[in-house]
């Protein structure tokens, strides 16, 4: 987990410096100002130390197998340094076996399970160290770490469906964009060649943007590389701001179709985690700040913020939520009926089941209206430079009936 360098302001005046550990700076900040100090400087320093460097995360899948063996482990008796050693002997990542050894030697060394997973935050993050610190506290790791499990299952499910509506559109854009560069810098300028050989000095308007795109890309290919590369660059470096972020998640909102598709899959996200943190016996106003930190969207993050707020100073958690204006009456009116009725958590997974339902109603449209449109996209490039190319060849012919019929 990140560690932060903070510099804050008592309510008597008093300048304090301190270190702490946060998911995130805004997650800090907002951890001070509940305490009552006003936050003057935050810095980042370094991540926890006393862990080997692992690179890269590994895959919820291999997670979620791990934690329901870890489970069924627990639950027969076996001890903790045991099972993690039987963990790191049968994982099949490399990096998740280097992971569960240096845990284990953790453990070993008297430290709690959760405090050893925080030192790896980008394969643990902080929804899993707050259901393995629960089921510690508890006394209930193996149901912990089942509801983990489960929860890890169905993330994946739910990402799977996303890639899956992905998958046809790329495939078709890449093969578009491979056909158009195959044409323009072999077959086009052969042609070219053909009409000049044949006399031709005026090229219809058509086939003229199409020679001039072809000299282009054989000429100054190079600026296209830059141009590309200038706008990867700028969008990632818009993307590291924090206002440019909160600029794309407020478009991935707004855009047609996707930004339905994104809010759903962001409820879902919100329900299904919420529900799997207060089924653990993780405090209210926690779980709501682990949900704020796993919804990968600022503008929603913030709302969950708000509603944490609000829920800190004594209101019910559908109201907040309600004046966000994100999420639809109807999970509104469910989280309010669950926790009137004190069945918050079964409610809150009734919630993510139906939106995951509708996730895949959604991808299933939106996949079959995407065929046609890529298609007829795909088709419109096409017969753009097959139509180019041959309005010459039809001139010439025209051109040289003419003469032969005036002899």
């Amino acid at each position: 987990m990140p560690s932060f360098a903070y510099t804050i302001k008592d309510e008597e005046e008093q300048i304090l410096e301190g270190n702490a550990d946060a998911e995130s700076e805004d997650i800090l900040r907002t951890r001070l100002s509940e305490q009552g100090f006003t936050v003057l400087e935050i810095k980042q320093t370094k991540t926890t130390s006393g862990a080997r460097k692992v690179y890269g995360g590994v895959k919820a899948k291999d997670l979620s197998i791990m934690c329901r063996q870890f489970s069924v482990m627990i639950d027969a008796g076996v001890s903790l340094v045991r099972s993690l050693n039987v963990l790191s002997q049968q994982v099949s990542n490399p990096k998740l076996k280097i992971v569960l050894e240096d845990v284990k030697l953790d453990v070993e060394a008297g430290n709690q399970l959760y405090k050893a997973l925080s030192k790896y935050p980008n394969i643990f993050d902080r929804l899993f160290i707050g259901l393995i610190k629960a089921g510690e506290v508890g006394g209930n790791l193996e149901e912990s770490l089942h509801r983990l499990s489960e929860f890890l299952e169905s993330d994946v499910k739910l990402k799977n469906k996303i890639k899956s509506a992905m998958t046809y559109p790329t495939v078709v854009m890449v093969a578009a964009i491979v056909i158009v560069l195959v044409l323009m810098t072999f077959v086009i300028p052969q042609f070219l060649t053909m009409f000049e050989d044949l006399g031709v000095k005026e090229l219809p308007p058509t086939t003229q943007v199409l020679k001039d795109f072809s000299d282009f890309l054989l000429t100054k290919w190079y600026l296209m590389i830059g141009i590309v590369v200038c706008a990867v660059g700028l969008w990632k470096w818009i993307a590291s701001t924090k206002l440019g972020n909160r600029c794309i998640d407020w478009g991935k909102l707004k855009v047609p179709v996707f930004g339905d598709l994104t809010l759903k899959v962001a409820i879902s996200r919100f329900a299904r985690t919420l529900a799997t943190l207060l089924s653990s016996g993780v405090p209210i106003l926690q779980a709501m700040e682990t949900v704020a930190g796993t919804v990968s969207n600022e503008i929603i993050s913030d709302a969950i913020f708000d509603a944490r707020e609000a829920i800190r100073e004594g209101e019910g958690i559908a109201p907040p939520l309600e004046r966000s204006k994100l999420f639809p009456p109807m999970v509104v009116h469910m989280i309010s009926i669950g926790q009137e009725s004190g069945a918050l958590d079964p409610m809150l997974l009734k919630v993510a089941d139906f939106y995951e339902d509708e996730v895949d109603n959604l991808v299933a449209s939106l996949t079959s209206a995407l065929e046609p449109i890529l298609i007829i996209f795909l088709g419109g490039i096409v017969g753009f430079i097959v139509i180019s190319v041959f309005m010459p060849i039809i001139n010439i012919t025209q051109t040289l009936s003419s003469d032969s019929g005036g002899d």
